[in-house]
């Protein structure tokens, strides 16, 4: 499976998202687009695209995603999107990770990355408040071991 662009992924979650009637604000695609790639790292070795996730406060931001949908915020992003044309496989993969995650709502997944140890790892340093974006960098590698422990996890019922 090839790499492909950040805004190819996030046009086909947010496709994916009109065509199912599923809510989807500014923070739960961040959120989506980063257990996407820290999935694909862990089962493919390699990025699914481009881009490096910043540790912001509530959670994995990608900056060109979030100046795309800012003015959205936690409003359902009703921008119409074509459905971009994914190779077979990464389409498959996507919705094998919308199946599992896309009911959940911005809160649960922001919930699950302040779990997550490249996230956690990233914030070292940064300031305590609300809102505050912090530049620290998530490292993939990272996002690789702690998306391969979770795998492990739940193959085997933990």
């Amino acid at each position: 499976m090839g790499r492909s662009c950040v805004q190819e992924v996030t046009n086909f979650i947010v496709w994916d998202s009109h065509e199912s009637g599923s809510y989807l604000s500014l923070p739960k695609l961040q959120k989506l687009l980063y257990f996407a790639q820290a999935r694909h790292l862990a089962l493919h070795g390699r990025p699914l695209f481009l881009g490096r996730f910043e540790a912001w406060s509530h959670g994995p931001a990608l900056r060109s995603v979030y100046n795309r949908f800012e003015k959205y915020g936690w409003r359902n992003i009703d921008e119409p999107v074509h459905r971009p044309d994914l190779p077979p496989e990464m389409e498959r993969f996507l919705k094998e990770l919308l199946d599992e995650l896309g009911a959940l709502d911005a809160r649960a997944l922001e919930a699950m990355t302040r779990r997550d140890d490249a996230w956690i790892a990233a914030r070292e340093g940064a300031p305590e408040c609300v809102d505050c974006r912090w530049e620290g960098l998530i490292s993939e590698p990272l996002m690789r071991e702690v998306q391969l422990r979770q795998l492990d996890r739940d193959a085997v019922g933990v």
